[in-house]
Order: structure tokens, then C-alpha cells, then sequence
């Protein structure tokens, strides 16, 4: 069994993997104050909810696009499990080609979503990450990460509608029965979530006709649930991906190296 952590700007997945199944996942909120006894206490209180005895964790790998906390999660996982974690980017093997103008610059998120994706789904693949911005990657036919787009999240957006306005209120994530809102909440509430379907419609649209073919789509992260559902393109929901691609990343550079 492996420990697997993702590290979001807004959100730090747990998650505990092995050959056959995915044992829990958790989140816990990302905070670059917390020192390394303060995330050691919390992984220590994680493995206990869930019954994991840290003797069967032989491995870890980390995924993060927060570097001023990828030492100190590294440092953390080192005094609950003794084990020093494996950290996606330069010198990892992914298997990942990546056709960008500079593809050391390509965040890990996106790498690791991307090697999950063509493992379960294979190519062509478009996947869909909401999170604190929404990115949409694009693997062509062959198997290639050509690139993709990077949008402000749903979040983001309601929280900059809010703050720079003085009269529109807060608002639950729900999706109002009509689209043409009747008042200011189902107003915003058909803005934030059939604007963001509509916009991830539209974006698969051109992307269909740049590529001249029709990719399988898939959609993971926190909102994703949320969002996707009021799609009117046929999207697959996989919100253990980026656990999924930190496994097979794992794999492929421990495994591997061990002749296995």
C-alpha cells in the first residue's frame, strides 16, 4: 500500500492505494502556516479514522503545485512513516509525452491526471480538472499531451462576483430549475453553474474542431460533481483520478527499478 497526496492551491488530497483498491480518500485544507508537526498530527489522525495501520504503507508519492509546501508535507510524511515520498516532476518517469513549448513548466496536477486518463480511458482523452482554476488538457490521438486551457475556477469566480460587487449576496452551489432566474440568487445560481457547463461545452466543441475528432472526455476534482452533471456533452466522472495517476506513477518509477 502506497500513500498517495495531492497538493491543490485550495485543497490537499489523502489518499491510501494499493494493487487492488483505492482504501479512503480525504481532503484537508491547504495552509502553508501549519508546520510539519502540525500535518504530522493531522496524517497520523487520518490513518487512525480510517483504521490503516502505518506498517503496511511501504511507499509515498506527492503531487503538488504548491511548492512552498512541498517540503514541509515531505518532512511530515517522513516523521509519521519513517519512508522519504517520491515527488512528481523533473527526473520522475511518467510515460507522459509532452508536446508544450517548455514541457518542464507543465504543472503536476496536470501530468498525473493525464497518465491516469490514458491508463483508464486511453486516447484520444479530454480531461477536465475543477478545482481552484478549472484546466482542460487535450491527449491527441497518439497518445500525446498537446496542451489545453487554464480558466478561473467556479469558486474563484463567485467569490470575485461577490467581493466586487456591493449588493449580489453569497450562494450555495446549487443549480436552479430554469435557467432565466427570476431573482438575484437564481440569477447568479444559473450564471455560475450552467455558465461554467455551457463554457466547458463550448470549449470541447473547439477543441473537436481543431482536432478534427471526437475525444473521449473525463472529469474529476472537487466541483466536478456539481458542474458536469448539466453538461450536455457526454462526460465520464472520475474523481479518484489524480489517486489513480499517482499509483501508476508509483509503479512505473519504484516498480519498475526493482525489475518487477
Amino acid at each position: 500500500m502506497i500513500l498517495a497526496i495531492d497538493m491543490g492551491n485550495t485543497n490537499i488530497e489523502v489518499g491510501c492505494v494499493d494493487d487492488n483498491k483505492i482504501h479512503f480518500t480525504e481532503r484537508i485544507s491547504t495552509d502553508i502556516r501549519k508546520t510539519e508537526l502540525e500535518y504530522a498530527v493531522l496524517l497520523k489522525t487520518i490513518f487512525e479514522i480510517h483504521k490503516i495501520d502505518k506498517k503496511s504503507i511501504d511507499g509515498a508519492i506527492i503531487s503538488s503545485v504548491v511548492p512552498p509546501l512541498t517540503h514541509i508535507i515531505k518532512q511530515a510524511i517522513r516523521m509519521v512513516l519513517h519512508i522519504s515520498p517520491l515527488v512528481v516532476g523533473a527526473g520522475l518517469k511518467t510515460g507522459l509525452n509532452i508536446k508544450m513549448d517548455n514541457p518542464a513548466a507543465v504543472g503536476a496536477d496536470l501530468v498525473v491526471d493525464s497518465v491516469a486518463g490514458l491508463v483508464e480511458y486511453g486516447a484520444p482523452l479530454i480531461v477536465v480538472d475543477m478545482g481552484t482554476a478549472t484546466t482542460m488538457t487535450v491527449i491527441d490521438k497518439n497518445g500525446d499531451y498537446i496542451g489545453g486551457v487554464i480558466i478561473p475556477g467556479v469558486n474563484v469566480s463567485l467569490e470575485s462576483l461577490v467581493n466586487q460587487t456591493s449588493q449580489l449576496p453569497r450562494i450555495s452551489l446549487g443549480a436552479p430549475k430554469k435557467y432565466i432566474g427570476k431573482n438575484t440568487v437564481d440569477c447568479m445560481k444559473s450564471g455560475i453553474i450552467y455558465g461554467e457547463a455551457s463554457r466547458i461545452d463550448g470549449m470541447i466543441d473547439r477543441f473537436i474542431d481543431e482536432l478534427g475528432y471526437t475525444p473521449t472526455v473525463v472529469a474529476t476534482g472537487g466541483l466536478a460533481k456539481v458542474i458536469i452533471p448539466n453538461c450536455r456533452h457526454e462526460i465520464i466522472q472520475d474523481n479518484m483520478l489524480m489517486i489513480k495517476g499517482l499509483k501508476y506513477i508509483y509503479d512505473k518509477n519504484v516498480n519498475n527499478s526493482k525489475g518487477k
